[in-house]
């Protein structure tokens, strides 16, 4: 069964590559053509690496894994919160924090202060303060949870990290590489296939490009997060969520991936459909239809 069919890559824009004007020449060998100064990818690669990233997402997961989900950008950021959530997984939408991952025990201890703030609201920690007092600690967890919000329940670092546009999120990638956590990520024609471990060629510019290879990911981490469940007789594993206890039942969010058979949102089951398309696209004909969802790509 094909993870995604060739023309909902189509449909969503994923062909369409930067001005040629602004291209890296290490990404010439996935560029099928050029149209009207835009560079057209290989969709067929572009679904061979769709099958290479999912199966190592979704054995990373089966594993005890955990992935990561990056995208700062304003066309990824709510498909990167939407799917990361449906599959427990952490992630970032705003501003990518130095030493996030370099640096995770003080990342942590700043996790662990927006509990505290988030509990002391809760139990009336406040009562008694003034109100200079009050407006300066909500201020302070309200700055916690939109920078750090999606890694609330992060206690390690993850075991892979899904990126939408390396080059925006360079430095992401750059403590990755350091520390030699995979990375997996689009890659558009001006970025570098070297800072990658499992590349998908694409339009990381497009916010349906982005969704659709993010759901994706997202579908590779629950089809993961199924084998675990599988393999341990229904139970999480203990890497995957350790403040959860090996004796307690299944969280809500697996059990409704249970009950939906690993499909992931309403419309999860589009990217199981069989067969990929069998001929290969007309960049020209099909470049007109898909021009006003990407739009003029942003420089970066």
């Amino acid at each position: 069964m094909a993870v995604v069919t060739m023309k909902q890559l189509l449909d969503s824009g994923v062909h369409f590559g930067h001005q040629t004007r602004r291209w890296n020449p290490k990404m010439k060998r996935y560029i099928l053509t050029e149209r009207n100064g835009i560079y057209i990818i290989d969709l067929q690669q572009t679904l061979s690496y769709i099958d290479r990233a999912y199966e190592f997402v979704r054995e990373t997961v089966a594993h005890g894994g955990t992935i990561m989900f990056v995208g700062t950008k304003k066309q990824a950021q709510e498909a990167i919160a939407e799917e990361a959530g449906r599959v427990n997984m952490p992630y970032v939408n705003q501003r990518w924090l130095g030493g996030m991952l370099t640096n995770f025990q003080t990342v942590h201890k700043r996790l662990q202060r927006l509990k505290e703030l988030e509990s002391m609201e809760q139990t009336g920690g406040f009562e008694g303060r003034t109100k200079k007092e009050i407006l300066m600690l909500t201020r302070e967890k309200d700055k916690l949870e939109k920078t750090l919000g999606g890694i609330r329940d992060m206690s390690k670092v993850p075991s892979a990290v899904w990126v939408v546009d390396t080059k925006k999120e360079h430095i992401a990638v750059g403590e990755a590489r350091k520390l030699g956590i995979p990375v997996v990520s689009i890659l558009d024609t001006n970025c570098d296939p070297d800072e990658v471990d499992f590349p998908i060629p694409g339009n990381d510019d497009a916010i349906r490009s982005a969704a659709l290879l993010t759901k994706v990911i997202a579908r590779a981490a629950a089809d993961g997060l199924m084998a675990r469940s599988a393999r341990s007789g229904g139970r999480d594993g203990a890497e995957g969520k350790p403040e959860v206890g090996s004796d307690e039942p299944l969280p809500e969010w697996e059990q409704d991936l249970l009950a939906n058979g690993g499909e992931v949102g309403s419309d999860g089951a589009s990217l199981s459909a069989a067969g990929a398309a069998t001929e290969a696209p007309n960049a020209a004909s099909a470049a007109a239809p898909a021009t006003t969802s990407n739009g003029t790509q942003s420089a970066n």
